[in-house]
């Protein structure tokens, strides 16, 4: 059994890497600021809010993850407070956004196209293709595309 001491953060955190968000599989669940981190032998989980319906998916794919690293010991543990906030994305993880098509969190008045690169850009709904996206289309390639909210 590993006990809570014995537990590496940094080789916990190497094998979360790789797990991807499932519903934005371009970004890790580490990369989009999920894994908050790893305390008492448990890795500290905080979904996107707090009805995220991926919740269980992200925990069943961690523990996968762990296991498979032959991590077992290693327990989990979702915290709701404080909330997740768009600051914990960090910056390789804006940039997959951006490739993937999803433009980046940002307090700027316009979003940046993904698509194209401009700043002529108008929110069309606050709701996107999840709640913690709206739906942004772009002026000059005409393009729809998701932002994430800021929160």
């Amino acid at each position: 059994m590993v006990t809570a001491e014995a537990i590496d953060e940094a080789a916990v955190l190497a094998v979360l890497a790789d797990v991807p968000d499932p519903e934005i599989p371009a970004v890790s669940v580490v990369d989009l600021g999920i894994v908050r981190g790893v305390r008492g032998g448990r890795v500290l989980l905080t979904p996107t809010y707090s009805g995220c319906p991926a919740t269980l998916a992200i925990e069943q794919s961690v523990r996968d993850a762990l296991d498979a690293a032959g991590m077992r010991g290693v327990g989990i543990e979702t915290i709701l407070a404080p909330a997740w906030s768009t600051d914990w994305i960090t910056e390789a993880g804006r940039a997959k956004l951006a490739a993937y098509g999803i433009a980046p969190p940002s307090t700027a008045p316009t979003a940046t196209c993904p698509q194209c690169g401009s700043i002529d850009t108008v929110e069309v709904s606050r709701f996107g293709s999840t709640p913690c996206k709206a739906l942004w289309r772009c002026r000059t390639c005409a393009e729809p595309f998701d932002r994430f909210k800021c929160h």
